[in-house]
């Protein structure tokens, strides 16, 4: 079976989509048996680089999602067919997805519908509707992306639930415990601080309401802990980075910006806690890899949060700023809570890895393969 694997939409690995895609690229068996292609741009040829054996095609396309996306909605067709994939995989849907398919295919989701349709200009919301509904198979990153998809009207029968994995090679607890920063260049991050690991994209990842819990958090305890957040600026960096200047403990907020995939489990390491309010997770991904770095947790108690955590971590109302202050002092002065949810953060990581993940999702490509 020759499998094509679309890299458009994935932000040159620069996101949670590019991530994933990296990861699941990398964790293909060398013997899985099948022909794998990828194609997209030529500089993705240079980024999803992995050990097994596979093809590129480079896809002459501007890079900007506009052109990506119409390419997908009027030539993609004729691509397909001419380097005669059995069966497609889009990991990006949110991002980029054909109309119609005459070449057996299946969307990977990784949000959640009903909130992703709402940032869509009319036309980009038409073509991942019509997408999404023409699609052969869907898979859904959690069972709470599943559910949004029914309750929106999509086929039930047609969506698969597999969750992401966990790269443990790369996700695990470094231990620093002498050093007062942690050194990853180009940045020297003094302890103690605490982590939120997020694209500065929409009000609904609640940046905001965390400055405002951090502030809260230092007026009740004098405590020298710092805030840093770090992630691709987004729609909503301005907002957030003015909230950080006219903090009273804005000296103590570190923005970083983009910040490297190879460098986050020291970073995570590094750091007290996780503490994670988006409200609109469809999978919850930063968690689970802060759990792995045997750090605790305090998140949201909405969206795929809980389904991911499940009893691990520390959960809080993203809105309710005075809890989410007195999580944090939590955490830090209570601790024997602290050694326990470290300890359950590490056991619920372990439930994750990309080997089920990479094997579920070519089971579910081959069951599509034979089908008549």
């Amino acid at each position: 079976m020759k499998i094509g694997i679309d890299t458009f939409g994935c932000d040159h690995g620069k996101s949670g989509l590019g991530n994933y895609l990296l990861n699941f690229i990398n964790n293909i068996p060398a013997d899985c048996g099948h022909s794998i292609e990828l194609f997209g741009s030529e500089l993705d040829r240079y980024i999803y680089k992995s050990e097994i054996e596979k093809t590129y095609v480079s896809v002459n396309v501007p890079d900007t999602l506009k052109a990506e996306r119409k390419w997908h909605k009027r030539r993609i067709k004729a691509f397909l067919q001419k380097n005669n994939y059995d069966v497609v995989l889009f990991p990006a849907v949110e991002n980029v997805i054909p109309k119609k398919f005459a070449t057996k295919s299946i969307a990977v989701l990784n949000s959640i519908y009903s909130t992703t349709v709402k940032n869509l200009k009319h036309g980009e919301r038409k073509q991942f509707k019509k997408g999404l509904e023409r699609v052969h198979v869907i898979i859904a990153s959690s069972q709470y992306i599943k559910d949004d998809l029914v309750q929106n009207g999509f086929d039930e029968k047609k969506i698969h639930v597999v969750y992401n994995g966990i790269d443990h090679k790369v996700f695990f607890p470094v231990l620093d415990t002498e050093s007062e920063y942690v050194e990853i260049k180009p940045f020297a991050i003094k302890k103690p601080y605490f982590i939120y690991g997020s694209r500065l994209s929409g009000q609904e990842k609640k940046h905001i309401e965390l400055i405002k819990a951090f502030n809260l958090f230092k007026k009740n305890t004098g405590l020298p802990h710092r805030l840093v957040i770090a992630g691709n600026d987004g729609d909503y960096s301005e907002e957030i980075k003015n909230a950080a200047y006219n903090s009273e403990y804005s000296s103590d907020i570190f923005i970083t910006g983009f910040f490297p995939f190879e460098s986050l489990p020291k970073l995570y390491s590094g750091a007290t806690a996780c503490v994670f309010p988006s409200v609109n997770e469809g999978v919850g991904l930063p968690i689970l890899e802060s759990m792995a770095c045997g750090i605790p947790v305090l998140c949201s108690n909405a969206g795929a949060l809980k389904e991911a955590g499940a009893d691990a971590p520390v959960y809080f109302n993203s809105d309710d700023v005075e809890e989410v202050a007195a999580k944090m002092k939590l955490i830090v002065e209570d601790n024997n809570l602290y050694k326990q949810k470290v300890d359950d953060c590490l056991n619920r990581a372990n439930h994750f890895n990309w080997k089920s993940t990479v094997d579920e999702t070519f089971k579910i490509i081959e069951d599509l393969y034979n089908q008549n």
